[in-house]
């Protein structure tokens, strides 16, 4: 099956259907489609007023480390205190010490010293992004208090000023997991002493100590502590006659919990096997991982070594494999993506890797490993997978992806312009976004973004182009309904680069074109406009009709911004091509472009004219949030033309409309222009009250920047006053 053309759209290219031959695109196999949808996530809240409990619950039992949450107590107290500066605290060691899980237990004990919440943000998940880690970190943050995507900051700074004015007078706890720099817990740093910012890190972060943050390493587990945690996961109690095996078996772990965790599931595993047999087994082991090992010569490698020894051949191939996943959380779909196998033979072994202590399993019930089991698994997997094998993994969790991100993107809207033909490949597989107990496939975008960021980056590496740009075209739906920009940036910058490496134009347009989008949110202007004329150069060498007029007016949008006059001639192109292609959809959308131009213009009848056709097409393809956009754009023309009475009439019925689509943010606008002309006109106060109240309400909920303004309005109506 060819990756080239397109699925839609009249004018659109043939591509031969031929794997004898040369395939433009790739040839994705369907038997490599495995699994489905693990479908659970975490809410995230919607308002303000929604207390965010993110911190991760702590599993299991925990033993000691009564100095350090001593002194996070002794903290926690001096916070407090009135006049108290905020400061970062931070823990500090080796890998697989057990930081986040004393920063998460500790957290999760002395919540009721949080009223206003907890928010957690894991750095590692973040770190293979394009330097942007701690912005979208600040953007967590900022969703957690209730900004909506839509109402982003998009520059770092602008991200961490409203952080900042969104925790002034909160008492809130942060915690940053796994940080590695010490400017991105500046950026992250809570206004008021009030709130607490909790780090762990594995890097050295002594400068921080000149900003007054508090340090506090953890050292590894002494001989006791360690003894009961390692009879806590083996299940057995310690025999008088085996106590001190089972302090060599602390040290030979370095008295580090992720390696008493594998020793722990042995001594479960095999009833018969001693505490005295495995040290010495341990002691006989000579292989070592550099820079893991306390100095003394003992090593997590050594336990992750013969844990490994223990594996039947085929969960040792499972471990190696999945070892090279790029995604740090994955679920049984993946896993037997990745394995080439069914769902029902790649969740047991991944229970067999779990039992073996090698496998963390999430309170999603998603799998991952601890950052040193990866690290190994990942050195077996060079050690002993054939030459090739890891493109193989890195092709089939691709496709895998593909198809899931695909269906989601139909599900979301089946009419959009596409041009990956991907007929064979899903018709070949399971939708999961279909049926009573489907999961919402934007709902799925959202909780998988991070893991589809991954795979693309990891395909492009692995030089799979005709495999990247459909992926990252699918994967835009998630970007047009929630402005992550700079995600939507990076997608699309790896998608259109690899549509021109695999020399599909039609694709590279269309890419390119988008791209425009997030890069104009950016204020990157000049790189929009540059990408927009390699778009449409593209376009027009792929004899495609509807994506020349989808470019056309992608080129509409920046001229608005610049020159106005030019808009207007874009949109013209746009509807004209789109006509001529019998795109219905596409044309209407042009003209409702096209009137909002003409309006801006000053050219209000023809405005009324233009967006009076665009408002009744819409309505025939039942598109209904998009029509009632082009009301509200035809009561803002009336407003213009000096028929008040009108203007309100549509305007409402406007309003009205956009509510029952859900389409928060362009009701508010309405009811705004409502509220304005309303009160111009020397209407009912409490009629504007009424509108203002709703349209604030609509902007809080969302986090939208001019919400202050409007509860400020709204508070000036409630005491007589009027609009200021």
């Amino acid at each position: 099956m060819a990756g080239g053309g397109s699925e839609s759209g009249a004018g659109a290219p043939s591509v031969r259907n031929d794997l004898s031959g040369v395939v433009n695109g790739p040839a994705f196999q369907v038997g490599q489609i495995h699994g489905g949808v693990t479908f659970q996530v975490r809410e995230e809240p919607r308002a303000p007023g929604v207390r965010p409990d993110q911190v991760p619950s702590f599993s299991g039992r925990f033993r000691n480390r009564r100095t350090e949450t001593g002194r996070l107590n002794e903290l926690l107290d001096e916070r407090r205190d009135e006049g108290a500066s905020p400061r970062p605290v931070v823990l500090r060691a080796l890998p697989g010490m057990g930081k986040t899980a004393l920063a998460c237990h500790w957290a999760r004990s002395v919540g009721d010293a949080f009223p206003d919440g907890q928010i957690f943000v894991d750095f590692a998940r973040l770190r293979d992004g394009l330097g942007a880690d701690v912005s979208e970190a600040l953007a967590m943050c900022l969703r957690a208090l209730g900004v909506a995507d839509a109402y982003m900051p998009h520059t770092l700074a602008e991200r961490a000023n409203e952080l900042r004015s969104r925790t002034a007078g909160k008492r809130l706890l942060i915690l940053l997991d796994d940080v590695q720099q010490p400017a991105h817990v500046r950026a992250l740093l809570p206004r008021d002493a009030g709130s607490l910012l909790l780090v762990t890190s594995n890097q050295d972060m002594e400068e921080l100590a000149l900003d007054g943050a508090e340090l506090l390493a953890l050292e590894p587990l002494d001989a006791e502590v360690g003894v009961q945690l390692l009879s806590d996961f083996s299940g057995r109690p310690v025999p008088e006659g085996e106590r001190d095996a089972a302090v060599r078996l602390v040290e030979l772990g370095a008295g580090m919990p992720v390696a008493l965790r594998v020793l722990g599931a042995r001594l479960r595993r095999n009833r018969r096997l001693t505490w005295g047999a495995l040290a010495a087994e341990l002691e006989d082991e000579n292989q070592r991982l550099a820079g893991l090992s306390d100095g003394r010569g003992n090593s997590v490698s050594v336990v992750l070594a013969t844990a490994y020894r223990e594996l039947a051949p085929e969960q040792a191939h499972a471990y190696r494999v999945l070892g090279w996943l790029p995604t740090r959380t994955f679920d049984g779909g993946t896993a037997a993506a990745a394995l080439g196998t069914n769902a029902e033979e790649a969740l047991g072994l991944l229970d067999a890797l779990t039992r073996a202590g090698l496998l963390n399993v999430t309170e999603e019930g998603r799998y991952g490993f601890h950052d040193l089991v990866r690290l190994h698994a990942r050195e077996r997997a060079e050690a002993e997978e054939p030459e090739g094998a890891r493109r193989v993994l890195v092709e089939r969790v691709t496709t895998h992806f593909l198809a899931l991100t695909a269906f989601a993107d139909r599900a979301i809207r089946a009419d959009r312009l596409r041009i990956a033909r991907l007929t064979e490949l899903l018709d070949a597989s399971v939708d999961p976004f279909t049926g009573p107990s489907a999961p919402p496939p934007l709902a799925w975008l959202v909780a998988e973004r991070d893991t589809v960021l991954a795979v693309l980056r990891e395909a492009n590496r692995a030089g799979l182009h005709a495999w990247v740009w459909p992926l990252a075209e699918a994967f835009t739906a998630l970007f047009l309904h929630r402005r992550d920009v700079r995600a939507w940036r990076e997608t699309l910058l790896l998608g259109a680069d690899s549509a021109a490496e695999a020399g599909e134009v039609a694709a590279e347009a269309r890419l390119r074109s988008l791209l425009s989008r997030p890069l104009l949110d950016l204020d990157e202007d000049e790189r929009a406009r540059t990408e927009l004329e390699r778009a449409e150069r593209c376009a027009e060498l792929s004899g495609h009709t509807v994506l020349r007029a989808s470019v056309a007016e992608f080129f509409g949008r920046y001229w608005d911004r610049h020159e106005p006059p030019r808009a207007i001639d874009a949109y013209r192109r746009s509807l004209t091509l789109n006509e001529e292609a019998g795109e219905e959809r596409g044309a209407a959308i042009a003209a409702f472009f096209l009137g909002c131009a003409q309006d801006a213009a000053g050219e209000h009848l023809a405005a009324q004219a233009t967006l009076e056709r665009a408002h009744a097409e819409l309505l025939a393809l039942d598109d209904l949030r998009m029509a009632a956009r082009a009301e509200a754009a035809i009561g803002a023309v009336h407003g213009h033309l000096g028929d008040d009475a009108l203007a309100v009439a549509v305007l409402r019925r406007a309003a009205d409309a956009l509510r029952a689509a859900e389409a928060g943010h362009y009701e508010a606008e309405t009811l705004v222009r409502l509220a304005r002309l309303v009160e111009r006109t020397g209407g009912d106060q409490a009629t504007v009250r009424e509108y203002v109240a709703r349209a604030a309400g609509l902007w809080e909920e969302t986090g939208h920047p001019e919400a202050g303004r409007l509860a400020r309005w709204r508070d000036r109506l409630d005491g007589g006053g009027v609009n200021g």
